[in-house]
């Protein structure tokens, strides 16, 4: 009889146990909140034939390594032929890092994979969104990455 109630109590621990651990495990997921005000201004090298008034505006949301992104512009030169995340700090031009779309038409969203360096570089203010068209080939409105409240 000693023996049922042993092997029911270590049961019973080892069940409250991995619920504990289960709970933990998704604990683990941060949720992160970005953003972007894009502009000619902060575009590197400034554009050309720009129209008065082009801006954008970039809001991801992070959760793991799971990007949910929403990309607005307008007013733009020409349509947007593609849009990008780029690696750089403000003022300096970088690589891109995660392609947003080609051709683009706005309001849009969608969701990328990030790597851990690429969320540091979020969370640094390391990384921008651009928009380019064919006036503006390298991108004609561009804005820094960070974070949202």
């Amino acid at each position: 009889m000693q023996r049922i109630k042993l092997i029911l109590f270590l049961g019973a621990v080892l069940t409250a146990l991995s619920v504990v651990g289960f709970a933990g495990a998704s604990g683990q997921m941060t949720t992160l909140k970005f953003k972007a005000a894009l502009n000619v201004g902060q575009e590197v090298p400034h554009p050309k034939g720009t129209k008065a008034g082009a801006s954008g505006r970039f809001t991801a949301t992070l959760t793991g390594k799971k990007l949910k992104w929403q990309l607005t512009f307008a007013h733009l030169s020409g349509p947007a032929t593609q849009a990008h995340l780029h690696q750089g700090v403000k003022g300096k031009s970088g690589p891109v890092v995660v392609p947003l779309c080609t051709p683009c038409k706005s309001p849009l969203s969608g969701t990328a994979t990030v790597t851990a360096a690429q969320i540091a570089a979020m969370k640094a203010h390391k990384m921008y969104v651009n928009v380019h068209t064919a006036k503006n080939p390298a991108g004609e409105i561009r804005g820094q990455i960070t974070s949202a409240s």
